[in-house]
């Protein structure tokens, strides 16, 4: 079975696994094991999920385990009759963001009938690798951080002839997926594989179920993060966060097969070249103009080097980007919303492709993901690259430095949650206009007298500050400032952006005062609208910002990202240079 056939083992098409039960007069999905599926799996760290494929339910009745269809209802591309309103299977839920170009695309396959007997079959497709003390899930509440990770492993037919037919399965492509914890917008920060770095020590699960430290590696390549003397993805993960200052909340991964099986599943992928193209190392050979990409030619297109820009890491990086948002306009494209056998050749392509770790290893958990997703418009995605520099320290130049000066200010918009695209930008600017009056409004709140540090009452939280700062704080206002009424009440209930002090209009002169001594900015400010009792002590909460006592916290967030670091939007089709 070639890579292009996974998924469709035995000539078996999911889409047509739907049939009519003649006792019942309604359809229901059969699916039985592919010769794919009945291979024996060999046992380690990495795994299937142990779900296979479900046996036909019996002819005499229904299977219980799958919702009972309503009269009328056909087949997924065969349905007549009215179609049903307010089901899962409906526009909304099938138009749940796909990650990356593919690696959610099975989501978009909604509740229809038979619904959970086919999420079984597909969550026996999935991978899951045990990491150890790294990642842990997302938070619905907080911004998420997926990383995706594309390797170069050269497993499945076709793919041991681009070359290191061996490989171990570095992380040739890798993806740091951020969503805004308003999800409202998501920024793709793409991670040169030359990028020299220091990759941790790394605790690794091994078969036998114990845990081995795999040595850290001091100015390596950030590619040997993976499958390098047995390294798995939380290593990559460790090394992300190390590199970033970012918390990686899970892992997906991905291989060669995936972009092929996805990109014929989708029917091609639309890609524009500004020049014909004859690459004999990838093998793609392509005339100037239009074209759209499917199998083999689709991963030949962002395997090459040599073919764009100036033959380097960071212009393949570039043409990647623009392949997944072409990719993920093609899922979101109504031709694809509303072709049922394109929907289930996706399901199979992108589970089958698949590793997880444990936050993501079921399809239940991935629609929780695809559910905080689904909203986020493409306009609203924007790639980008980290900032690098040819390797001072070679004179044939082979590696990448992190340029500290651009990435700085990129990395810390990330971390701070602000979104990198244009049409938020526009959209912040509008806001600020009419935010210049409330501004003025929040400098006058330190203007007038100032309270006695005696009669100052304050509850201090750390809300994202240094470890032990409300301590710190506390020791400081009660010994150094005379604020004998004030307490340290540990960690806030949940995490701030900046420092901030809440207070009542009664207490305008004790937050005056806290204040000065704290060297808080008017930004810092909150005032509430209804006067506080006598005894009811203000709120201090330390925020990232916040370095010590005394101390200017740390300047606001850029909002803008450096002039020459370089992004793709991934509404916007360009030919590729």
């Amino acid at each position: 079975m070639d890579a292009q056939s996974r998924g469709r083992a035995d000539e078996i098409d999911p889409a047509d696994q739907w049939v009519i039960n003649p006792r019942t007069g309604h359809y229901e999905l059969r699916l039985a094991d592919s010769a794919e599926q009945r291979r024996q799996r060999p046992v380690g760290t990495t795994t299937r999920r142990s779900a296979s494929a479900p046996t036909a339910p019996s002819p005499t009745a229904p299977s219980p385990a799958v919702p009972k269809p309503r009269r009328g209802d056909g087949p997924p591309g065969r349905r007549t009759g009215r179609t049903r309103k307010g089901g899962g299977g409906g526009p909304g839920r099938r138009k749940a963001l796909v990650v990356t170009g593919g690696t959610l695309a099975f989501l978009l396959v909604g509740g229809s009938v038979g619904g959970y007997l086919y999420y079984q079959h597909l969550n026996g497709n999935l991978t899951i690798t045990d990491t150890v003390g790294v990642g842990g899930g997302f938070k619905k509440d907080q911004a998420i951080n997926i990383l995706v990770i594309g390797t170069d492993k050269r497993s499945g037919a076709g793919n041991e002839g681009y070359g290191d037919a061996g490989s171990v399965g570095h992380a040739d492509t890798t993806i740091l997926f951020h969503i805004a914890k308003d999800r409202s917008n998501a920024t793709a920060l793409s991670i040169p594989r030359d990028l020299i770095a220091d990759i941790p020590t790394c605790p690794t699960k091994q078969p036998d179920g114990s845990t081995k430290d795999i040595p850290g590696t001091k100015g390596t390549r950030f590619n040997t993060s993976l499958g390098q003397e047995g390294r798995d993805a939380g290593c990559t993960m460790r090394t992300v966060k190390d590199l970033t200052g970012i918390d990686v909340d899970s892992f997906m991964m991905v291989d060669f097969n995936a972009v092929k099986n996805l990109s014929s599943a989708v029917g091609g992928v639309p890609v524009c070249l500004e020049k014909a193209v004859d690459d004999k190392d990838s093998k793609l050979k392509l005339a100037a103009g239009e074209h759209r990409l499917a199998g083999e030619d689709a991963l030949a297109f962002v395997r090459t080097r040599h073919a764009f820009g100036n033959e380097s890491d960071l212009d393949r990086i570039k043409t990647q980007q623009q392949f997944l948002s072409s990719m993920m306009r093609e899922m979101k494209s109504k031709e694809t919303l509303t072709s049922p056998k394109k929907f289930f050749s996706l399901a199979e392509a992108a589970t089958k492709s698949l590793t997880v770790d444990r936050s993501l290893g079921s399809i239940e958990k991935l629609t929780d993901l695809a559910t905080e997703l689904k909203d986020i418009d493409l306009k609203n995605i924007t790639f980008t690259t980290l900032p690098v520099l040819d390797n001072p320290a070679e004179k044939v130049k082979a590696t990448v430095v992190l340029n500290q000066e651009q990435a700085a200010p990129l990395l810390q918009m990330i971390r701070g949650d602000v979104s990198l695209t244009e049409v938020e930008k526009r959209e912040q600017a509008s806001q600020e206009a009419a935010d210049a009056d409330a501004k003025a409004r929040q400098d006058a709140l330190l203007q007038g007298a100032r309270a006695p540090a005696a009669d100052v009452r304050v509850d201090v939280f750390n809300g994202g500050g240094p470890k032990g700062a409300a301590s710190t704080t506390l020791n400081w206002l009660q010994n150094g400032k005379g604020v004998s009424r004030s307490a340290n009440r540990g960690n806030a209930p949940a995490k701030v952006g900046a420092t901030q002090l809440e207070y009542a209009p009664n207490q305008a002169d004790q937050a005056r005062a806290l204040a000065e001594m704290m060297g808080l900015p008017a930004t810092a400010m909150r005032m509430g609208t209804a006067d506080a009792g006598a005894k009811t002590p203000m709120k201090l909460t330390l925020g990232p910002d916040f370095k010590e006592p005394g101390a200017p916290l740390a300047p606001p967030l850029p909002q803008e990202v450096p002039k020459d670091v370089q992004r793709v939007e991934a509404d916007k089709a360009v030919c590729v240079k």
